[in-house]
């Protein structure tokens, strides 16, 4: 990538995670409703910080952090880095304000730019491509969290009456499954550009015969299993499942809403009728296990997936694999606080596939490896049939 380009892409990427944010009031960057949700506000930070830590203070001549207790507020994870606000206290930051934060980011993207417009080396350059693919993430973390925020006051306000998603899918019913041969297929990413660390190395794997859905699992397929009765039968949920549903009293997908004896989901224009032919979203795997029980199925490998995507449309959702996020062969983790960035998640918890309509543009890819905890449904997930 030439100067021009990198340079255009920094302020691309940031323009858009400001302009993602445009829709909120100042009320709206502070919320925190549960643990997995953070609050705009820190997402802005955090998104700067990365690229003050990694790339500025290393590598900037003469640059001075904006703030030194910037450090301990927007450090996410990262033990090498340092002390950290718990997870849970992000949304207690009642400072600093937001004026504060994006007067941050002006400083931080004035000091960026001009070192983007001199010579840089390899290493600044692969760890800007880095801030750029971590940016992206948080901008769909953005969009979901600011979701669950707005889905979760009782007024059910929109984020934007006028949204439409990038990428709308419809369901049209029942379509043949596609047939995959057995045999040796490659999986994981190779060739030219950016990928995750958790992407490689490529290798090959063993599938026997199995057959895979062109089309996701529609909202009004997912109805019957519940007018069916299948959030009350146990038959169908693992054993950790069924106490999760319990606990939790869950009788439908995140956002749905039974009012006036029709079924209802939150959007980003508000509270909607359901609506039927689109592709189910913001279920846990819990929920995407027991379904696929129910019809007599099973969810596709993540192996599975991968090698039969190129036979299907995805995009619409992040779909559930029965795949645990475990390490490829030969896989290393990078020295210093970069190697934090996946290889300490991979315990407990299920790959998923594909994208979702909030996916930064260009940033998912076939061999990309989302992940998360069984329970958790804030994301846009949804479910593919395999047999």
């Amino acid at each position: 990538m030439n100067k021009t380009a990198i340079v255009n892409r920094y302020k691309d990427i940031r323009q858009r995670t400001a302009k993602i944010c445009a829709p909120l009031h100042t009320e709206d960057y502070v919320v925190q409703p549960v643990v997995d949700v953070s609050p705009p506000k820190w997402h802005l930070g955090h998104t700067t910080w990365f690229f003050e830590t990694f790339i500025l203070i290393p590598y900037a001549p003469h640059y001075r952090v904006f703030h030194d207790g910037y450090n301990y507020v927007f450090n996410s994870y990262y033990e090498t880095v340092g002390n950290r606000v718990i997870r849970t206290d992000r949304g207690n930051l009642s400072r600093p304000t937001v004026d504060d934060i994006y007067r941050y980011r002006d400083y931080v993207d004035e000091a960026m730019l001009a070192l983007l417009e001199s010579d840089i080396d390899q290493t600044i350059y692969d760890l800007t491509l880095l801030g750029f693919n971590h940016e992206e993430q948080h901008q769909e973390l953005l969009y979901t969290d600011i979701k669950y925020i707005l889905g979760h006051n009782p007024l059910f306000p929109a984020y934007d009456e006028n949204y439409h998603a990038p990428m709308l899918v419809k369901t049209t019913g029942p379509a043949s499954f596609i047939p995959m041969k057995e045999g040796l297929y490659e999986i994981g990413f190779q060739g030219e550009g950016f990928c995750f660390d958790n992407e490689r190395n490529r290798h090959r794997v063993y599938l026997n015969h199995f057959e895979i859905s062109p089309n996701l699992v529609s909202n009004n397929e997912y109805l019957e299993f519940i007018n069916d009765g299948g959030y009350r039968d146990f038959r169908y949920w693992h054993s950790e499942a069924w106490d999760w549903l319990k606990k939790n009293q869950i009788h439908a997908p995140l956002y749905w809403h039974f009012i006036d004896e029709k079924w209802h989901q939150y959007t980003y224009r508000g509270l909607e009728p359901l609506h039927l032919n689109e592709p189910v979203q913001h279920v846990s795997y819990y929920e995407a296990y027991a379904y696929t029980s129910w019809k007599g199925l099973r969810l596709p490998t993540e192996f599975e997936w991968e090698a039969a995507a190129q036979q299907f449309t995805w995009g619409y959702n992040w779909e559930w694999t029965e795949s645990a996020y475990l390490p490829y062969p030969g896989f290393t983790k990078a020295v210093g606080a970069i190697g934090e960035y996946n290889g300490k998640f991979m315990v407990n918890q299920k790959v998923l596939r594909g994208a979702s309509a909030v996916t930064a543009p260009a940033h998912s890819r076939i061999t990309y490896r989302n992940f998360f905890h069984p329970q958790l449904r804030w994301q846009f997930t949804g479910i593919r049939l395999a047999k």
